[in-house]
């Protein structure tokens, strides 16, 4: 534990976690929606797919597509979603207060996620977190991505401390099993995106939390062993 009673390391998901970035993702599928003459959807449709990756958003954009196309519009996903990248989100509420109190204790902190590396790191200049961010695994990153333990496995090594020292906070469910193989504490954070038959309480999460303000509070954090 730091000085101050947080984990000496936590690991983050970036989307539905850190960012909101549903308002960027929701001009991106809306710019594919267009172009094929259909009309823009929701925020609220698109939101609970956010976390689950390209494919989904675009499942959920194009439900009558099939398999071979659906395949075909995960570049044209991300090429415009690189151009949309920031223009519309932005952090959750006390995310950034809480980022600078975790700094002001001590603690290191890094990103695992499953967006691709090259668009991981955008957002983290983009946000100017290049530096303040220790670690970023993205999903490109390794020969596996979560829910397999290997990306958070392997930034904690990076970052020289065990995977028992170190917190995992993510929104969706492949985020705590992903933590629970690999060994390590997890907080399911509630304030992020989810389907609607989710059950984030049957995850397996040491801790469930609903907003990022709350983690102000060091006891809110799941224990990690002193060392």
């Amino acid at each position: 534990m730091s000085a101050g009673g947080f984990p000496r390391t936590v690991l983050f998901d970036l989307d539905g976690t850190l960012l909101d970035s549903a308002p960027d993702m929701l001009a991106t599928v809306n710019r594919m929606r267009v172009q094929r003459g259909r009309s823009p959807m929701d925020l609220a449709e698109l939101r609970p797919h956010v976390s689950k990756g390209a494919r989904a958003m675009s499942a959920a954009a194009f439900p009558d597509a099939d398999q071979a196309a659906m395949q075909d519009m995960i570049p044209e996903f991300l090429e415009i979603y690189r151009e949309e990248l920031g223009r519309h989100g932005g952090l959750f509420e006390d995310v950034a207060t809480l980022l600078d109190a975790l700094e002001a204790d001590g603690v290191t902190w890094g990103v695992v996620t499953n967006k691709p590396e090259y668009l991981a790191s955008e957002v983290l200049r983009a946000l100017e977190w290049q530096f303040r961010c220790k670690v970023l695994v993205g999903g490109d990153s390794l020969a596996e991505r979560k829910p397999h333990p290997l990306p958070l496995l392997h930034a904690a090594q990076t970052l020289g401390v065990e995977p028992a020292d170190c917190v995992y906070v993510g929104d969706d469910e492949r985020d705590i099993q992903a933590a629970r193989a690999a060994g390590m504490p997890s907080v399911v954070a509630l304030w992020g995106y989810r389907l609607g038959d989710d059950l984030p309480q049957d995850w397996g999460g040491d801790a469930l939390i609903d907003r990022p303000g709350a983690l102000l509070d060091p006891a809110r954090w799941p224990v990690t062993p002193r060392r």
